[in-house]
């Protein structure tokens, strides 16, 4: 089978092959289009990968912010996690910089997601987000207060 169809039958099939293929320097039978895509979806699901996390954190922020009595061990487990996850993808100098880049937009988004999951006005919040990316990072003021129980 063609390396160009084995990439549409079996992709981990396909990396593989191509893997042992570098391995043995055999660069000339490398699937060279279908591996320039695949390098390229691969950025590119990372960098969705960090709007994702970085959102959900900032929501999980901005509701345990502007909604100090209904905060619960929940919540501060999403935050904890979130920070974990992102400070592991983002010891990639190339992620850390998309996350500065990117950082507003994820917080209008988690703006939006805040609202609805609150019953808060939109406006109730800041304009621009007030954490910056250490804050969002490493702030364990969130984490610092007892959660009530509501779960």
């Amino acid at each position: 089978m063609k390396l160009s169809q084995l990439f549409e039958a079996d992709e981990t099939a396909w990396l593989e092959q191509m893997s042992g293929l570098i391995k043995e320097r055999q660069f000339s039978k490398l699937d060279y289009k279908n591996l320039q895509e695949y390098l390229f979806d691969m950025a590119q699901r990372d960098r969705r990968e960090v709007m994702s996390r970085l959102t959900v954190l900032l929501t999980h922020l901005l509701k345990w912010d502007f909604q100090p009595r209904k905060r619960s061990r929940s919540w501060q487990a999403t935050i904890a996690e979130q920070q974990h996850e992102l400070q592991d993808e983002l010891e990639s100098k190339t992620l850390r910089n998309h996350a500065l880049e990117i950082l507003p937009k994820a917080y209008e988004r988690a703006v939006k997601r805040a609202a609805i999951e609150t019953g808060l006005a939109v406006r109730r919040f800041p304009p621009e987000c007030p954490y910056s990316l250490d804050d969002v990072l490493t702030s364990e003021r969130s984490l610092s207060h007892t959660a009530n129980n509501h779960e």
